[in-house]
């Protein structure tokens, strides 16, 4: 069964990974956001799929007993899910500004900066 996983987490990363060699914006960040699930999906299967108790300590103990989850991929989860929100919710606004000042979401029409030259050849020639 962990080998169906982990070829679906394969093929998720596979298409997030050719969904980020695009050259459109919106597909750039649907690759961002599947490979950030899939990130997800492999700590968590690697955390172990079990039936156990939750991670709950009991009344009256210091440590938690041998049958309950192990609550280490659980917190990493909930972590990485807040830290691909932000970097989603980020760069959604940062295409939003690109099309609004540059008029297109393909990245080899967004040049304007190549077309001020290199700061260094300016450089070089007052130095040189």
């Amino acid at each position: 069964m962990s080998l169906i996983y982990a070829f679906a987490i394969a093929a998720q990363m596979g298409a997030g990974v050719y969904l980020l060699l695009s050259r459109h914006m919106m597909r750039i960040l649907f690759g961002i956001v599947l490979l950030s699930t899939a990130a997800n999906l492999l700590i968590f299967v690697s955390g172990g799929l079990q039936f156990t108790a939750p991670p709950v300590i009991p009344a009256g103990q210091q440590t938690l007993g041998d049958e309950a989850a192990n609550p280490l991929p659980q917190a990493l989860i909930l972590t990485a899910i807040v830290i691909g929100f932000a970097l989603v919710s980020f760069a959604a606004a940062l295409v939003l500004k690109a099309y609004y000042s540059l008029g297109s979401v393909f990245t080899n029409e967004q040049n304007d900066a190549e077309a001020l030259g290199s700061p260094f050849d300016k450089e070089a020639a007052k130095n040189g």
